[in-house]
């Protein structure tokens, strides 16, 4: 069980610590993490963490489908998290 939430803490500072250097990126107008691998961290359970970090350092905000998408694979993730630790 310790290891299910290890790893899930993990993967949304993963989420968290990619939205901001994908942020940063886009100031220096460098080269940038694909939509599809941000997607990917969200999914693999970094979805809370990526929400955080669309909110804290306002990237990609205007894009409906992380703006709407995000929260809502973060909930369903706090919901299956919620869900396992009750069995």
């Amino acid at each position: 069980m310790t290891t299910i939430l290890a790893a899930y803490i993990i993967m949304n500072l993963i989420g968290l610590a990619v939205m901001k250097a994908d942020k940063e990126r886009a100031k220096k107008h460098q080269y940038r993490i694909s939509e599809n691998t941000l997607w990917l961290i969200a999914l693999f359970g970094g979805a809370v963490g990526a929400t955080a970090g669309m909110r804290l350092f306002r990237h990609k905000t205007k894009h409906l489908s992380f703006k709407v998408g995000f929260p809502l694979l973060a909930a369903v993730e706090i919901i299956l998290l919620g869900y396992f630790f009750t069995l």
